[in-house]
Formats: C-alpha cells, sequence, structure tokens
C-alpha cells in the first residue's frame, strides 16, 4: 500500500507549508468549499472511517450528532494528548506533516459548523506543541486560517492548548474540563459532548489520526477510503510497534492485516531470535493476548473477537523471557498512578490490585490473592465508573491471569509469609501520596 498518512516520510523539510502545497495540500479543503457542510459528514460516513483515538467510534455519525439548529456556537477540538503506553503515532503525524492534521480540522469545523478549534496537546510533547504553533501561523498567513478563508465567507481560529501531562485528559469530557481551566475530572454522560461541549456548547472530539485521514477522503472519495482494509474497518492505519522486535516505530498498513505480518515482515520478527510470548494489541488498556492469537486480522472487530481491542493500534510485543507478573505489576504501576481519584472503585481498586500484584511478585503472596484481584477486576469495570478507566486497568488483570495465570500461581506456591514487620515501600508518585506494601 502507497503511504497516505506519511506521505511526506523522507521529504526534505516536509512540516513546511510550502512542501504539502507541493505536495497537493489544502487541495482537499479547496474542494470541501464547494460542498455543501451534510455532503462533508455525509461523504466521511460513506467512507466508514473509524475513530483513531481507542474506541473505533464512527467518525462521520459522531459529526453527525451536533445539532445544526443550535444556537450556541460549536467548537471541533483535535485530541494530541496521546499518553497511552505503548502509542506514539499522533506524535509521528506531527512530527512529519502537521499541516495534513490542519487541513483534517478546518475541514472537519467547516462541515459541523464551528468558527474556533482547539488542539489539546499532551504537555510533554513540547516540541510537537512549538511545531504545530509553527505551522498553524504558516497556514494563518497563506490564509487558510482566520477571516474569510480562500474568501469564502467561512471563518475559522485554531488554537493550541497544551495540558499538564495527565493522562485522564485523553478522556474526551475531561479534556474538555482541562481547556476550561478546571481539574481534569470526566463528566457524567449523558448529556454528550456533541450537545453539551466545552464552554456548554456542542462540541466535536476527534483523534489526531481521524482528522489527519479527513483530507483524503475529501480528495479522493468516500468510496476509494473504503476500498483499503475490510468492511466496517476501512482505511490505512498507523500501527505503533513496541517491545521485542528487532525494528520497532510507525507503520503505515491498511486495517486487516495479521499481527503476524506486522511482526514478522514489518518489524523483521522477533529481537534476538526468541519467541513471541504474549502481545498487547491496541495499548496498555487492551487486554494481553497470548501467542497463538498472532494469526487474529489486526482491525477493530477481529481483534474484539479475540477478546481484547485494537485501541490506538499500540502493539506492544513480549518474547519468552517475559516474567507476566512483572509486566502487570508495571502497568498497574501507571494505573493506579493516572487515576483521577473521582470514582471509588477506580481510586481504591486501583491502588489494591496494585499492592496485590506487587505483594505476589516480591514472594508473599497468598492463596486467596487471585480471587480478589478478580473481585477488583468485576467492581471497578463495565459502567462501575464514570470513565473508561476503571476498564483500562481491569482489562490487563483480566486477561492477565486469563492467559498466564499458573505464573501468578506459581509465585503463590514458592511464597513465604509477609513478615509482620512492613516491607519497605515502593514509590508510586500520586496526587494522593505514596503507596505500596
Amino acid at each position: 500500500m502507497e503511504p497516505i498518512l506519511l506521505r511526506a516520510r523522507g521529504e526534505t523539510n516536509s512540516r513546511s507549508i510550502s512542501t504539502y502545497l507541493r505536495l497537493g495540500g489544502y487541495g482537499a479543503l479547496k474542494k470541501a468549499f464547494i460542498m455543501d457542510p451534510a455532503a462533508i459528514r455525509e461523504e466521511v460516513k460513506n467512507s466508514g472511517l473509524r475513530g483513531r483515538g481507542g474506541a473505533g467510534f464512527p467518525a462521520g455519525v459522531k459529526w453527525g450528532f451536533v445539532p445544526q439548529d443550535s444556537p450556541k456556537p460549536k467548537y471541533l477540538i483535535c485530541n494530541a494528548d496521546e499518553s497511552e503506553p505503548g502509542t506514539f503515532k499522533d506524535r509521528e503525524i506531527i512530527h512529519v506533516d502537521p499541516h495534513m492534521l490542519i487541513e483534517g480540522i478546518i475541514i472537519a469545523s467547516y462541515a459541523i459548523s464551528a468558527n474556533t478549534a482547539y488542539i489539546y496537546i499532551r504537555g510533554e510533547f513540547v516540541e510537537e506543541a512549538r511545531i504545530l504553533e509553527q505551522a498553524i501561523a504558516e497556514a494563518y498567513k497563506k490564509k487558510y486560517l482566520g477571516k474569510n478563508i480562500l474568501t469564502t465567507g467561512y471563518d475559522l481560529d485554531l488554537y493550541v492548548h497544551r495540558g499538564a501531562g495527565a493522562y485522564i485528559c485523553g478522556e474526551e469530557t475531561a479534556l474538555i474540563e482541562s481547556i476550561e481551566g478546571k481539574r481534569g475530572l470526566p463528566r457524567l454522560k449523558p448529556p454528550f459532548p456533541a450537545v453539551v461541549g466545552v464552554f456548554g456548547c456542542p462540541t466535536v472530539v476527534n483523534n489526531v489520526e481521524t482528522l489527519a485521514c479527513v483530507p483524503h477522503i475529501i480528495e479522493r472519495g468516500a468510496a476509494w477510503f473504503a476500498s483499503i482494509g475490510r468492511p466496517r474497518n476501512t482505511g490505512p492505519k498507523l500501527f505503533c510497534v513496541s517491545g521485542h522486535v528487532n525494528r520497532p516505530g510507525v507503520y503505515e498498513l491498511p486495517l486487516g492485516v495479521t499481527f503476524r505480518e506486522i511482526i514478522e515482515e514489518h518489524c523483521g520478527g522477533m529481537r534476538d531470535g526468541k519467541a513471541l510470548k504474549a502481545f498487547i494489541p491496541g495499548g496498555s488498556s487492551a487486554p494481553v493476548l497470548p501467542a497463538d492469537k498472532v494469526d487474529t486480522a489486526a482491525d477493530f472487530d477481529a481483534v474484539a473477537e479475540a477478546g481484547s481491542m485494537l485501541g490506538s493500534g499500540g502493539l506492544i510485543v513480549m518474547d519468552e523471557t517475559v516474567d507476566m507478573v512483572w509486566a502487570l505489576e508495571n502497568l498497574l504501576t501507571f494505573y493506579a498512578h493516572e487515576s483521577c481519584g473521582q470514582c471509588t472503585p477506580c481510586r481504591e481498586g486501583s491502588d489494591w490490585a496494585l499492592d496485590v500484584v506487587r505483594r505476589i511478585r516480591r514472594g508473599h503472596g497468598r492463596p486467596e490473592d487471585i480471587e480478589t484481584l478478580q473481585r477488583i477486576a468485576r467492581y471497578a469495570s463495565q459502567g462501575m465508573t464514570i470513565c473508561p478507566l476503571g476498564d483500562a486497568f481491569c482489562g490487563p488483570i483480566t486477561s492477565f491471569l486469563n492467559h498466564f495465570g499458573h505464573e501468578f500461581e506459581a509465585y503463590i506456591e514458592a511464597a513465604t509469609p509477609a513478615p509482620r514487620k512492613k516491607l519497605p515501600i515502593l514509590p508510586v508518585r500520586s496526587g494522593r501520596g505514596t503507596f505500596g506494601l
């Protein structure tokens, strides 16, 4: 497949507007401006484009939820928070081709009748924020942003809003709270952001990769985009591969390739010739899959059938040497740290689960620990919390126990009773203090 989202890789000065224009950039915008906004929404809907941020919700359908008869101003927010461990594709788009993202934002804003848009970017992405601000300045200078864009009468202002480095702000309602100057705590839904979003107004929140696909859909048509991949799983997808492979990195492939093809053909196989033990297909919150699932198609539906989720496309590969008890402890350390603390099942459950797994790995596990972990996962997921972070830390727990429970049992069988004196604390930095046994 020819590069689409990463077509500017290897181009000299690929971030500049002159390079983007030479490659045909902003041509889709000119085409969009002679279309009715409703026709743009329908084109994106017919393309089958599903959100690339994790949930995989159809983008055109999401745009259609915005009430066009609302007297309130409408907003578009690009979610560039990208804090999911194992995920670094949006950062690659910003580094390689920021104007492709900006063009997608302008088209999407026009399609929903928004006159103000934000790029909410992860606080640690200092260089990426600078790249975007420079590209936005170029777009303003060339009259692709601002008042009366291309003499169409359409106005759009675009701002970069830097977050403070909170994982929870990748969730769209927490992101909205953060833009409003509040603490990034998720909101209860409904109402959904399409009706009551930022500043109480209709708002669409889309991921960087999702918006980067939009110019190509408008330029080449919905049928072309839908011809890539598989039914209900259309278009190119960026897979960010990390872990025990010879060539980790970001790969652009059609949805529906197998994980075996990604690992063996594109990533050069397993590092040091070791055997594949497990892989996480969609970022750290996706349930882990064992090696015998490596022939699963890398698309939203096939991965769901296999018992996990494609999520952000962050493929984390683990070889035969990985201690899965250690791996789960590592993941839970992150989630215990990043829980916003608003919901009791997540706030208490993530810390409790971390304490149990940490104790197991230190050689002081108890026979009842497996059941305790399963109960924590049962009562902190599947709608028990305001946002999906409860599911995010519970998915790894249940999948690690289901597929690699024998490793946890082996630790427990070899365990010695915990000493009466409290074990030294391994710090987990958190707004709620330091946790551990």
